[in-house]
């Protein structure tokens, strides 16, 4: 069984997506704390032509706080200023129908949990990409929760039975292949082949490792199925 094991990310990149497709669990680390700048909260996206990050609002963020008790203070008229950015950044791409009511979906869910309100936004865009992966939390796996690090994700392969972990590429000093062999676990890390993942932005330039959602306007389903496959796995 293949597993993979990340922070929830709101509408985060390809290579993200690419390793929850890669997997038959995934499992969203939110007992850990929570990282001040990263990319639980934010992403980029083409607004007049130029990459924009964009930030969702948090309740009192501190990276001494676990993300499963971190929220969101995403009220109605920041979601509605957010979809407004959205809907003129991209109203002129060709999948903007198709798209556009799934980010309504995903932005309106009335809920302020992190953990929830990502997961929710994974679901509905696995639904729409066909990916059948099962979502898990780690904070509801039964777990010895003293553990840190390598030790934690060992730890959570085993509750899960997973026989095979993979991890993005950029773990690869947090992770020694000799200490999952140990435990009977064949360690992967997944590289994007980002030079065949381009396509039309109606831009001169082309921007790469944006939200999703950019790859989402801009290209139809079987097309964005095709880039989930651009990778390579290492076993170093």
């Amino acid at each position: 069984m293949k597993l993979g094991i990340m922070q929830p990310y709101f509408l985060p990149y390809i290579g993200y997506w690419q390793l929850i497709n890669a997997v038959d669990k995934f499992v969203l680390l939110d007992d850990v704390n929570y990282i001040m700048r990263g990319y639980i909260n934010r992403n980029s996206i083409l607004v007049n032509g130029r990459e924009h990050r964009f930030t969702i609002p948090v309740r009192q963020a501190s990276q001494n706080k676990l993300i499963k008790d971190t929220k969101f203070a995403f009220p109605d008229e920041e979601k509605n200023k957010f979809l407004l950015m959205v809907e003129n950044s991209y109203k002129k791409a060709p999948c903007f129908n198709e798209v556009m009511p799934l980010i309504h979906q995903i932005v309106e869910f009335e809920q302020e949990d992190i953990t929830q309100y990502i997961h929710n936004s994974l679901t509905i865009i696995m639904n729409y990409l066909g990916i059948e992966t099962k979502i898990y939390h780690s904070s509801q796996i039964p777990k010895n929760n003293d553990l840190h690090g390598q030790d934690r994700i060992l730890e959570i392969c085993r509750q899960l039975r997973s026989d095979v972990y993979i991890n993005p590429c950029g773990g690869r000093k947090l992770y020694s292949s000799d200490e999952f062999e140990k435990n009977g676990i064949r360690l992967y890390f997944l590289d994007t082949r980002s030079d065949k993942i381009h396509y039309s932005q109606n831009n001169e330039e082309f921007k790469e490792n944006l939200s999703i959602i950019d790859i989402m306007f801009f290209n139809d389903v079987e097309t964005i199925r095709t880039f989930l496959q651009e990778y390579d796995l290492h076993s170093h």
